[in-house]
């Protein structure tokens, strides 16, 4: 964990090392005030000597000075530094995720991600400047003010010492108990985070069921289950300062009274007995800093933690040593493949699919909800790897590719469209930075997406909101085929992209397809049985396993389940959108 975080610090390390460097100088430059104060009074005040009171009360003033600028210069560093080291964490962690691959990904919620690297770099940050400037300034003062109570009178100073001892016992005490609840805290805020984060991407569902009260009720029970716990940490750390203050003040009469005994057998001066009972406060002060320290470490160490094993998690999939970078063709051959989301997995979501597609072909696939039609495609373009078996592309296994290149070369359309803020060209242009407006346009033709595009005033320019909340479930279909087309694919995924358009403009998008790009492989998954009937080969998968492969006549002769939701589609006349437009 310390290795992980710590590498992060980079280019911080000077501003790291300056700061307890002026931490340290402002506590001499402050140790030394008191003793000169002491002199001006015992060597000056009650002689009479006016010149040391000026020349003693002249070096305070530069002592004061050098403090001063010492504690500003330790603030500066400390502050770049602590910034510094969060920025660096959120980069380290957000380009670590972007590596992951879907099984990484699963193992950590989006709410969970979004808290380590909000709350928890938070956290990590306040900790690392009160480490640089408090964790160095405190020590330092109790090690300075201890041994120039000692020097003064050693006698006096075993009373500290003592009370040190007494306090040190007492905070251990408490940051061991407040630690247990400290780690439970956090994973909470990662529910809180989830809450709002499905209620606000949810919005529209939660108004038309009007169960704001539900999602409010909901909120409160997570917001609740933090406030108990942080009030549980907080009322052991509570116990800090009263046991803190009992002890300065017990300090201070029992120094007063001793020392004023001592006065009085002229065996300590009173300039002395101040500047002891300024060392008092600045050594109780000091344990006092090194309690709010102690405090602040325990809950960042639960964070800390958290953002390490975002930063120490490997992804599963890797390129291999000598990868290749060339993907001849579309074909695609599912050599006894099997495939299970956990390695201890009870039983498969894939069991041995034996599948050939050649370079070029138009392959519908059909299954019932759960027969495991994603995770299919999700092989060939190295989102997860096979458990058993091999998966080839292009003659090659797709474990031998360079994953960007292979997955250049193989464009999905995901269920699950995705719109990012920025321009409708800005969009397409993720299917290719380098695409000019007329190969945009083009692609938009082929996706059957021009046509409302340019019904917009801004036309191209047409500014897409988050998560394409501004344009239709079609709309937004369209747009994501659009921009997979413009990567040039020689494999083209469609998993239920045409769900959300009319059957007239599915058969449009499937038919430019067949004219425009004749040599991409084509696998199109559908609920339509009008959607992939003209496929040159259909596949029929049934609980993880292919129940049927061959032609659309082939199938309704031989194949129970593609004739029984062919028969269950067409039986009524087929879709009612037939005859739609675009």
């Amino acid at each position: 964990m310390l290795k992980a975080l710590g590498s992060q610090i980079k280019e911080y390390r000077r501003d790291s090392l300056l700061t307890p460097v002026f931490m340290i100088l402002e506590v001499i430059m402050e140790t030394i005030i008191p003793y000169l104060m002491a002199s001006i009074i015992d060597n000056g005040v009650n002689t009479g000597d006016i010149n040391h009171i000026y020349l003693t009360g002249g070096l305070m003033v530069i002592a004061a000075g050098f403090s001063l600028f010492a504690g500003v210069m330790g603030g500066k560093y400390g502050a770049r530094a602590s910034c510094g080291f969060a920025r660096n964490l959120r980069k380290a962690m957000f380009e670590n995720i972007q590596t992951f691959s879907f099984s990484n990904i699963d193992k950590f919620s989006t709410a969970g991600l979004v808290t380590r690297m909000t709350t928890d770099v938070t956290n990590l940050q306040n900790a690392y400047q009160m480490i640089l400037r408090m964790c160095t300034r405190a020590p330092a003062s109790l090690i300075c003010a201890m041994c120039m109570a000692f020097f003064i009178s050693p006698r006096l100073a075993s009373i500290y010492l003592v009370a040190v001892i007494l306090l040190g016992i007492v905070l251990m005490l408490i940051v061991s108990r407040a630690m247990k609840y400290f780690n439970q805290v956090f994973p909470k805020y990662d529910d809180l985070n989830a809450s709002v984060q499905e209620n606000v991407s949810a919005i529209r569902v939660v108004k038309a069921y009007v169960r704001e009260e539900h999602e409010t009720s909901k909120f409160k029970k997570a917001s609740e289950n933090i406030y108990r716990m942080f009030l549980k940490a907080e009322n052991v750390v509570a116990l800090n300062s009263p046991v803190m203050q009992i002890t300065v003040y017990s300090c201070i009469l029992t120094i007063s009274w001793i020392g004023a005994k001592m006065i009085v057998g002229s065996t300590l001066g009173t300039g002395q007995l101040m500047s002891l009972l300024t060392y008092c406060m600045n050594i109780l002060m000091s344990l006092m800093m090194l309690s709010m320290i102690f405090v602040m470490v325990t809950m960042s160490i639960a964070s800390a933690r958290r953002i390490a094993e975002v930063l120490n998690e490997q992804s599963d999939l890797t390129n291999p040593d000598a990868p290749n970078f060339e993907v001849a063709n579309g074909d695609i051959v599912f050599d006894h493949v099997s495939f299970s989301y956990k390695k201890d997995a009870a039983s498969q979501v894939l069991s041995d699919i034996n599948l050939t597609i050649h370079s070029g072909e138009t392959i519908g696939i059909l299954g019932g909800t759960g027969s495991s039609k994603s995770s299919l495609v999700n092989l060939i373009s190295r989102l997860y790897d096979v458990t058993e078996g091999a998966v080839y592309v292009g003659g090659k296994d797709v474990r031998s590719y360079d994953m960007e290149t292979l997955r250049n070369k193989v464009a999905v359309v995901l269920q699950n469209n995705v719109l990012f803020s920025g321009t409708i060209l800005e969009n397409l242009r993720w299917g290719n930075k380098e695409a000019s407006e007329e190969e945009c346009i083009h692609a938009c033709k082929l996706a059957c997406a021009d046509e409302f595009i340019q019904s917009f005033p801004d036309k191209y320019n047409t500014h897409i909101e988050q998560g394409g909340t501004n344009v239709s479930g079609g709309q937004k279909q369209r747009l994501c085929i659009a921009r997979a087309l413009l990567k040039n694919p020689k494999i083209l995924i469609l998993d239920d992209s045409t769900s959300a358009v009319d059957t007239a403009t599915d058969a449009k998008i499937r038919n430019a397809f067949a004219n425009e790009i004749p040599d991409t492989t084509k696998l199109i998954i559908a609920q339509r049985i009008s959607s992939i009937q003209n496929a040159d080969k259909i596949i029929v998968l049934d609980d993880g396993k292919v129940n049927g492969f061959g032609t659309h006549d082939e199938l309704l002769a031989s194949n129970e389940i593609y004739r029984d939701v062919y028969e269950s589609q067409t039986g009524g006349g087929g879709d009612f959108d037939e005859k739609g437009g675009a």
